[in-house]
Formats: C-alpha cells, sequence, structure tokens
C-alpha cells in the first residue's frame, strides 16, 4: 500500500518492483495498490501481510483504520518502510502499531554508520556491522526501545544531523496483540532498492511479519 496525502516519494515504483521480485523469487504473490477502499474486513482478508511502502499523511478514514486494527491484532502482520512512519499523525493506535513518529532529518541523503544490534533476526542475519550506506536519517519523536526489538541503529557521530544521541535506533520489530510489526527507516533513496542487502533486509522483515507470533 503506496498512497500518500503529503511528501510523495519518487522511488515507489523501485519499492513496488522490489517487492514484486522479491515474491517472485520466494513463493509469495504481491498485489499493490493506493485504494484505501481496500481496508475492510473482507478486504484485508486474504492477505498475510501489510507493507506500508513510502506512505504518507493521512490515507485511511475512521472505518479503515478500525480494519487494520482488527486485521493486526487478530494475527495479521504488518511492514513499514521509511516515511510509514510520517503517517496517520493524529491515530494513537497506528503509533504504537509503527513504534515512533517521524520527527525530521538532515537536508539531503549523507553516507552513514549502522550496527546491527541483532544478528539472528531473519532482516539483519545477513548485515555486515558495521554496515556503511547512504540514505536519508530520520529522527522520530522518541525513542522506542522497550516497547520494540531494535534491529539497527546509527551512528550519529558518522553523519551530521542526528537529534536522538547515543542511542538512535533505526529499525525494529515487535509483536502486537496477536499480529507482527516490523519497520525499517532506511528505503528513501532509489538506488536503496536495487541494493542486495537492503532487499534482503526488507524481506526478512517482510517474512518475519507472515508468521505466527
Amino acid at each position: 500500500f503506496s498512497r500518500t496525502t503529503g511528501f510523495r516519494h519518487d522511488s515507489i515504483p523501485d519499492g513496488l518492483a522490489m517487492l514484486t521480485e522479491l515474491g517472485s523469487a520466494n513463493g509469495f504473490s504481491v498485489v499493490a495498490s493506493e485504494d484505501p477502499a481496500l481496508f475492510s474486513d473482507s478486504g484485508l482478508a486474504p492477505y498475510r501481510v501489510i507493507v506500508f511502502l513510502l506512505t504518507t499523511g493521512d490515507i485511511l478514514d475512521a472505518s479503515q483504520q478500525d480494519a487494520l486494527e482488527r486485521y493486526v491484532t487478530a494475527g495479521g502482520g504488518f511492514v513499514g518502510v521509511h516515511s510509514a512512519t510520517d503517517t496517520e499523525a493524529d491515530w494513537p493506535w497506528y503509533a504504537e502499531l509503527v513504534g515512533a513518529r517521524f520527527a525530521g532529518h538532515p537536508p539531503g541523503t549523507h553516507e552513514a554508520t549502522l550496527h546491527v544490534e541483532d544478528s539472528t533476526h531473519p532482516s539483519t542475519a545477513h548485515l555486515p556491522d558495521p554496515w556503511v550506506r547512504t540514505d536519508e536519517w530520520y529522527n522520530f519523536d522518541r525513542n522506542p526501545r522497550g516497547d520494540v526489538n531494535v534491529l539497527l541503529t546509527i551512528d550519529e557521530a558518522s553523519y551530521s544531523g542526528g537529534a536522538m544521541g547515543a542511542d538512535h535506533p533505526l529499525s525494529w520489530f515487535h509483536a502486537i496483540g496477536a499480529g507482527r510489526s516490523w519497520y525499517t527507516a532506511l528505503g528513501h533513496t532509489r538506488e536503496s532498492y536495487a541494493e542486495p542487502a537492503f532487499r534482503q533486509h526488507v524481506l526478512g522483515g517482510v517474512l518475519w511479519a507472515a508468521e505466527e507470533p
């Protein structure tokens, strides 16, 4: 799901292509939509995981929000990529689902150093530590540690504009009700979606979210 009512990333088509390719290579089908009418009990029922790919703004009405909450708490999977945290700013349950809210970023993209906190999770087991890459680096309204399981952090000494201090998570996962939620702040650039390490990162998140808790 890649609906936007705020900023629209030009990398959305790249992300959709990546997910489709990952599905073809790993035995799952991908349906891409920007139609919020799909968010009903019957509309979501066929799917194991809902991916909010570069969503922004207020994208669901109250009944559609209720349908997503029922879907996840009953056992559905949720994956948020990059600006999924810049989405549904006035919906308290969504803040719990996604883990934290976007609070800004330094201008432009920057090379920075990431550290792997969980080398056993399928979304990070393949990654080097440290992992040096270029992207747009988010600050958040809160540090979600304690409410989520942190996968990746960023070293604020390796770039300019970090605002969260020595502990700056960028990717995490947690259970919510009977469902699962996984988020990564990575994925602003078009180049990200052709990067093997990033593609495996997202694939691991999708496959984890698709499993039973």
